[in-house]
């Protein structure tokens, strides 16, 4: 699922065959199409990135690394002794920086963090093979740094500029003279999920 250009999945050298994409940002489609096509595997665009067209059970192993999913078609499309792989970025990813450099609240989705999608998984009917969240430190030394970084993460810094932010940035800057950075926390969780029924 979210397959990108397909660079990670080739160095899993999977059966092309037994092999099938999906991909819903288009230039990365076409590349996919381009790519992988030729070599036997199946490349399917999707509209709703969490929604699998494909039919019941279909599938014995299902990846994905910072996707959308929904467990219930997750469910739905793999066999009777598959499994789901996923690695997020989680709800609380930037959080607070984000606030203080816009000074607003970030609107994230709660239900993001392990905890909440183990539950469901549980109610739909996986069985927890693994799991895991984290919360790294991220520094930055200079507010530089900070106005880059939130340029390019526009969905955890929405409407950020360097004009419409330059009280948050000069705040950060002095912190950053006074204690030498500003942390941030990246959020991420995986879980390993089995069907067993």
């Amino acid at each position: 699922m979210g397959t990108g250009g397909g660079e990670i999945l080739l160095t899993l050298e999977h059966p092309y065959h037994k092999t099938s994409v999906t991909e819903g940002y288009l230039p990365n489609y076409q590349l996919c199409k381009e790519k992988l096509e030729p070599l036997g595997i199946t490349v399917k665009f999707v509209k709703e990135d969490d929604v699998l067209s494909y039919k019941e059970n279909t599938f014995d192993i299902i990846i994905n690394r910072h996707e959308a999913f929904r467990l219930d078609e997750v469910y739905r499309t793999l066999k009777r002794g598959g499994i789901f792989i996923t690695q997020q970025v989680g709800c609380e990813n930037s959080r607070v920086l984000s606030k203080r450099l816009l000074k607003k609240e970030l609107k994230v989705d709660l239900r993001n963090q392990l905890s909440y999608q183990l539950k469901q998984a549980e109610k739909i009917g996986f069985g927890v093979l693994n799991s895991d969240e984290f919360y790294a430190q991220l520094k930055f030394f200079d507010a530089g740094a900070i106005a880059y970084y939130a340029s390019i993460i526009e969905w955890e810094f929405p409407d950020f500029s360097v004009e419409k932010c330059l009280e948050g940035l000069t705040e950060l800057h002095y912190e950053i003279v006074k204690k030498g950075f500003v942390p941030s926390i990246e959020h991420r969780y995986m879980m390993v999920l089995g069907k067993s029924r």
